[in-house]
């Protein structure tokens, strides 16, 4: 394991503290730009309006910033590239990941907790290149359980453990999972120790998140998903103190032959610390629509409302916040100039 990233590598508390709240408008841009598509069936015109403002928020920020978790190659994704480079160019270096929305057909069908997401963290390969293998078996919880999770035994066992660290009863946890018919077993399994399940469409970014806020009534996400989230979920937990551990999945065997010339170890448990590296991590989410954990974007006459959260792994601080936007000058700000009429 990579030995961590210190702050002092770089990074200072003042500025760190200053990133930390630039997120925010990141993904308040995000929200923003996406919000106007709820419900309207288009999902890539959505993503593609968040991308657009969160990148020229980016931007804005006094950093010097490398894409490692985005929208795709770059022959496929002309912004929010993987490896582009983002930021004033200015120290400090850091790693981003960014999920414009996390849930585009939740948002598409006007459905709960899609949200806009950005993770940043301290110093070059500080986040985990997830690029090559596209999906990973996870097990997520927070902090109340953390240390609690083995991926590799029984899910009955998982499901135990947390149980007596929350000081419940396994009747008593609710299990989040992904509605795919890979998991068909997996949901089985749960039931059978006669654990509650929250089936989720898509937006396992936010079902891992929400498994470490107080009120949720979501104890464990569980099953397979995509790799990039795995990360932005990771970055999040190492905040809020939970635990994530994952395995590298193939969906099939020419996949899984590509990636283990390439190197990958699909046996191999992936800590929170190989998937984040850094010991200065920031997290930030706005909600798009409307959900367990956020209030999604209200349009007024002349202004938006948002719910956001940031926090940072050095101080475990974490911070919600409501802001009203002057709408008009947002457009003008992030998203170009407003509309005729």
């Amino acid at each position: 394991m990579a030995r961590p990233l210190r702050a002092a590598e770089g990074v200072s508390a003042e500025i760190s503290r200053n990133l930390a709240l630039e997120l925010v408008r990141v993904t308040e841009a995000g929200a923003l730009a996406s919000a106007r598509w709820m419900g309207r069936g288009d999902k890539n015109t959505a993503d593609g309006a968040a991308v657009d403002a969160m990148r020229r928020a980016l931007g804005m920020i006094p950093m010097d910033g490398v894409v490692v978790i985005g929208e795709g190659e770059k022959d496929e994704a002309p912004m929010l590239y993987i490896g582009e480079k983002i930021g004033t160019g200015e120290p400090p270096q850091v790693d981003v990941a960014v999920d414009p929305i996390d849930g585009t057909t939740l948002l598409s069908k006007g459905l709960p907790n899609a949200i806009s997401v950005v993770a940043m963290a301290a110093g070059r390969g500080s986040l985990y290149d997830a690029k090559h293998v596209h999906y990973m078996h996870k097990i997520a919880t927070g902090a109340d359980a953390a240390g609690s999770l083995n991926i590799d035994d029984p899910v009955a066992v998982n499901l135990q453990r947390v149980a007596r660290a929350k000081r419940m009863r396994v009747s008593n946890l609710t299990v989040v999972i992904l509605d795919r018919p890979r998991h068909e077993g997996l949901i089985k399994e749960v039931r059978d120790t006669g654990a509650r399940i929250k089936l989720i469409s898509d937006g396992d970014v936010a079902g891992a998140v929400m498994t470490a806020i107080d009120g949720s009534g979501l104890d464990l996400l569980m099953g397979i998903g995509g790799s990039p989230e795995a990360v932005l979920a990771a970055a999040a937990l190492k905040c809020l103190g939970g635990e994530i551990q994952c395995k590298l999945y193939a969906r099939n065997p020419q996949e899984r032959e590509k990636a283990e010339a390439e190197g990958a170890k699909f046996d191999r448990v992936l800590g929170i610390d190989d998937l984040v590296r850094s010991d200065d991590v920031f997290f930030a989410a706005t909600g798009v629509t409307d959900g367990e954990v956020l209030q999604g974007v209200k349009y007024h006459m002349n202004w938006a409302e948002t719910e956001s959260l940031v926090t940072r792994s050095r101080s475990g601080t974490l911070r919600r916040i409501f802001a009203r936007h002057h709408w008009g000058y947002k457009q003008r700000e992030w998203l170009g100039q407003p509309e005729e009429g």
